[in-house]
């Protein structure tokens, strides 16, 4: 994967320095998405003593194709080298594994926002907002860095709600500059929708369904993508340049092309057909 821009390339996961968390802390079922049945706490079959994945090179071929569109935005290593200070949850004390579980799910959220705060930075016409956002930046971060007794007590929901806020505001700003008439999708449901060649230039997609949706050739730049369900979303020839709050789990969910257009701050995933 290609370098982010920015401070983006410290939000994501470094597994080298991480003792497997997303493959130890998190539950999975036997889905189209996961081979098998795991309960949270429980490490993967996949994870080998030094905290790699056995399969990593072909997760998509023995049915772990979840695995390949989950990111932990960097809170793994947060967790493992700062919260509990590089002390492996295997080694470490009888009650560390358990605490270590609790908390990564907590930091992975703050980690979230972290991502969404650093890229709304980055938009020139949310410059109003920008020193508010700085400051719910820091907050976060400040945040991250808490006692895993703190972590644990943390009502992260409600920090959520504070920072949704501010990204709201910085979406009316952005998409503002989108010239015409600027439609809300929020939430919308638009599973197997048929969006080929469709002008989504500064549209809200947060949270929209668009699950299994044909965008085959769809002009999205300027477009809030923040939570939209983009899994076997077909992505061939579209434009996403300039679209915002779009994170790599979300593409490396979707079908696209070499022909797919994307804004940096995503990599292309290797799987897409023809990609580069």
């Amino acid at each position: 994967m290609e370098d982010r821009p920015g401070d983006l390339v410290d939000l994501r996961g470094d597994c080298a320095n991480c003792f497997g968390l997303c493959c130890v802390a998190l539950p999975f079922t036997a889905s189209a998405d996961f081979a098998v049945d795991k309960d949270a706490g429980t490490p993967c079959r996949n994870l080998q003593d030094d905290h790699r994945c056995g399969i990593h090179a072909r997760l998509r071929q023995k049915g772990f194709t979840g695995c390949t569109v989950y990111d932990c935005f960097g809170a793994g290593q947060k967790v493992s080298q700062v919260t509990f200070g590089g002390q492996d949850w295997r080694t470490g004390p009888r009650d560390q594994a358990r605490r270590m579980f609790d908390v990564f799910p907590v930091v992975r959220q703050l980690h979230e926002l972290l991502w969404y705060l650093t890229e709304a930075l980055t938009l020139p016409a949310a410059h109003p907002v920008h020193a508010d956002l700085r400051r719910a930046l820091e907050k976060t971060e400040e945040l991250t860095r808490l006692t895993p007794q703190e972590l644990g007590a943390l009502d992260v929901g409600a920090h959520r709600q504070d920072v949704n806020a501010l990204l709201l505001r910085t979406s009316e700003l952005v998409r503002t500059a989108t010239r015409g008439r600027r439609k809300d999708r929020r939430g919308a449901d638009l599973m197997g929708a048929r969006l080929k060649g469709a002008d989504l230039r500064g549209v809200s997609l947060r949270g929209a369904y668009l699950i299994a949706a044909d965008l085959t050739g769809a002009d999205l730049r300027g477009a809030d993508l923040i939570g939209a369900d983009l899994r076997d979303a077909d992505l061939t020839d579209a434009d996403l340049t300039g679209s915002f709050f779009l994170t790599q789990p979300q593409v490396n969910a979707a079908r696209g092309s070499a022909g797919t257009q994307l804004p940096e701050s995503v990599a292309r995933p290797a799987h897409w057909t023809g990609s580069l």
